[in-house]
């Protein structure tokens, strides 16, 4: 990854698409970062394990959520962390604990709502099926189902013509249940369709974890391609980019150098779950993780109460989330004065009322870090007419007394089932936090 990135580099926008495409769960997003990171030479540490205080890269993962960090040669156990914070979940349909039902002749799945999706982009779109299942001897297998096997029918306009006087309304339960078959539901038929899928036998399955995707692949937009089109870029674009990050500094020879140690920091990736329903889990922001690796490394090095205090004193996390471009046909929803656009490198994002954690010291942190990286960056804060949204930011700040920057990458269709970005935004991005990582 170059310190001075060219203009509209594909190899990493690339690499995105399949990332995408690889990562239909927060399951599966976890086991495509541990993938790379095998690859880089970290190695995965147990909890259930003690701990060493060897240097290297590693990495814990716990559900849909994975922690890697980069120990130098030479790092005392105050050595301060510097975070790239980001989230594996996005807004989709999951499927409910009893998932036969139907009516009329048609065989249906039962889901519910996860998020804050925008309903009336997953109707009458090809849903593949993926997620984790739970097996009777305690294991866990993935399962992704990645071709047409569900869908959303959407009611005829001849039907509710009423539609071009009030809009679309979806109710939640009544509208939102995926057809997938015909015929009557039977129990237990889409659990044996999935163990069939695994070639498991009958009855293996005992819990599940699953949800919809859409199955159209990541797409180049555009005369010139200058867009990127795709699925859960809220936010694993965020997660990608940090992956790479990581594994760019960690392969550096700067960090490897214990001459150079001095001054230096951890760099950190962490990728939660559910932080589109609060963060309030095991695997989420507002939970235990991150706080208990970063102090299990501490004293893993030797580090006592005094050298945590120390250590996440001068700890820095930015915390990575999409948030909106300038959209052509709402100029007007959006501040007259902060107007992102895609293609104009990442956003750094601003809220006085703490629904972004940026303060102007962030802001200094992430400007020198875009000035070493070469990228440019914009600024985002909301209309004051309208509520602001928020990440992970803030509960990081206030869970672990840790200086946190809001950024990310401005996208349109932020919640759809597809959402579109600038096609070399994600690679600015990533060389930002390639930068900042780098300390």
């Amino acid at each position: 990854m170059s310190s001075s990135p060219s203009r509209f580099d594909r190899g990493h926008t690339d690499d995105l698409m399949s990332f995408l495409s690889a990562s239909p769960s927060p399951y599966h997003a976890v086991a495509s970062v541990a993938e790379r990171l095998e690859k880089a030479g970290f190695r995965q540490v147990l909890e259930t394990d003690a701990w060493d205080g060897t240097s290297g890269g590693k990495y814990v993962l716990r559900g849909g959520a994975v922690i890697a960090w980069y120990v130098p040669e030479g790092a005392s156990p105050h050595t301060p962390f510097r975070i790239v914070g980001a989230h594996t979940d996005s807004p989709n349909l999951r499927v409910k604990p009893l998932p036969d039902t139907g009516a009329h002749g048609w065989r249906q799945v039962a889901v519910e709502i996860y998020g804050g999706p925008l309903l009336n982009s997953w109707l009458d779109r090809d849903l593949g099926l993926a997620g984790r299942l739970s097996l009777r001897d305690g294991s866990t297998r993935l399962v992704n189902v990645d071709r047409p096997l569900l869908r959303v029918p959407q009611l005829a306009i001849h039907m509710d013509r009423s539609i071009y006087e009030k809009g679309l309304q979806l109710d939640k339960q009544k509208h939102m249940q995926p057809v997938w078959g015909l015929g009557d539901a039977r129990e237990g038929d889409l659990i044996r369709f999935l163990e069939e899928e695994l070639s498991l036998p009958a009855g293996e399955v005992t819990g599940w974890d699953l949800m919809t995707h859409s199955v159209e692949p990541p797409a180049y937009l555009g005369r010139d391609k200058e867009l990127l089109a795709g699925p859960r870029m809220d936010n694993l674009l965020s997660v990608h980019a940090g992956t790479a990050a990581l594994v760019a500094v960690a392969g550096s020879e700067s960090l490897r150098s214990a001459e150079q140690t001095n001054g230096r920091s951890i760099p950190v990736l962490a990728a939660f779950d559910h932080e589109e329903n609060g963060s309030q889990s095991d695997t989420g922001a507002d939970g235990p993780l991150l706080g208990s690796v970063l102090e299990r490394s501490v004293y893993a090095r030797g580090g006592s109460h005094e050298d945590k205090a120390r250590a996440f004193a001068g700890t820095v996390c930015l915390s990575s989330d999409t948030g909106h471009a300038v959209h052509p046909n709402y100029a007007e929803r959006h501040d007259p004065t902060h107007l992102p656009r895609a293609g104009g490198g990442p956003i750094l994002k601003v809220n006085v009322n703490n629904r972004y954690a940026t303060d102007g010291s962030g802001r200094a942190v992430f400007a020198a870090a875009c000035e070493k990286a070469g990228v440019p960056f914009q600024s985002f804060v909301s209309n004051n007419s309208m509520p602001c949204g928020t990440t992970i930011g803030p509960i990081t700040a206030a869970r672990h007394g840790i200086r946190t920057v809001d950024i990310g990458v401005a996208i349109l269709s932020m919640h759809s089932a597809r959402e579109l970005c600038g096609s070399d935004d994600p690679y600015l991005l990533a060389n930002a936090l390639t930068a900042f990582l780098e300390g």
